[in-house]
């Protein structure tokens, strides 16, 4: 029954019946194999998930809080819808303050009810001139807009508002207007849509930290030339630092 028959020589058969037999043999093998990748390499997988779990969850964040002071204009009069701005004392070191932005908090005062929200609002700080000059008090402008559809109130007191100058990388806090001088006294505008509310700062072009209204002695030192950005707050709401020199 083993022997071949057909039109064909033997040896054809048998080679034919050798490569059937090691055709099933590797498939046979293959089988094999991967039952035993499936079911014999199970144990490794929990540490290895394990593994790649816990190196998932070891990258570094870096997190900069908003600094805080209490918020209110400094000085010499403004522009728009009110006053806000001045000069603080002078310093005899030209270095920066210590305080940086990190070590300083930025949360709000929470809007009271019935006031314009802080998504109905847009703030904005820009520096009067690009670049002063050397001895040159900077002055800056504070714009609240309500970008909402509805006219609404808000207390921009300078109690709540307030410019702050940081060093140009964002890390250093340098002055707010509200630092030496706070102004708690309520200031309740109402603003219908797209109206804004205009108030000017000027700035002595020295540091100051929040505790300078109740230091008895308060350092100032003069900020050197250079580049530097201001931001504008009103509450918990920041806008975006804008640059400015000092020649």
């Amino acid at each position: 029954m083993l022997e071949p028959n057909g039109p064909l020589p033997p040896e054809i058969y048998w080679r034919r019946r050798a490569l059937a037999i090691g055709a099933a043999v590797i498939a046979l093998a293959l089988i094999i194999w991967a039952a035993s990748a499936l079911f014999g390499g199970g144990s490794d997988t929990p540490e290895a998930n394990s593994a790649a779990a816990s190196s998932s969850l070891t990258t570094d964040v870096s997190f900069t809080p908003n600094p805080s002071g209490s918020s209110a204009p400094d000085g010499n009069g403004g522009s728009g819808g009110g006053a806000a701005g001045g000069s603080g004392g002078s310093g005899t070191q030209a270095s920066g303050s210590s305080t940086s932005a990190s070590s300083s908090s930025t949360t709000g005062a929470p809007v009271p009810a019935g006031q314009c929200a802080d998504s109905s609002l847009a703030v904005k700080a820009t520096a009067d001139k690009a670049t002063f000059a050397p001895g040159e008090e900077p002055s800056f402008t504070i714009v609240i807009t309500n970008i909402g559809s509805a006219p609404c109130d808000r207390d921009l007191a300078g109690g709540l508002q307030q410019v702050l100058v940081y060093s140009i990388d964002g890390k250093t806090r340098l002055w707010s207007n509200v630092d030496c001088y706070p102004q708690p006294a309520a200031d309740v505008r109402n603003l219908a849509p797209g109206e804004q509310a205009a108030f000017k700062v000027a700035w002595s072009a020295t540091t100051s930290t929040p505790e300078c209204a109740t230091a008895q002695n308060p350092e100032r030192n003069p900020v050197g030339a250079g580049a530097y950005t201001v931001v504008g707050q009103l509450g918990a709401l920041r806008s975006s630092p804008e640059p400015f020199n000092i020649a």
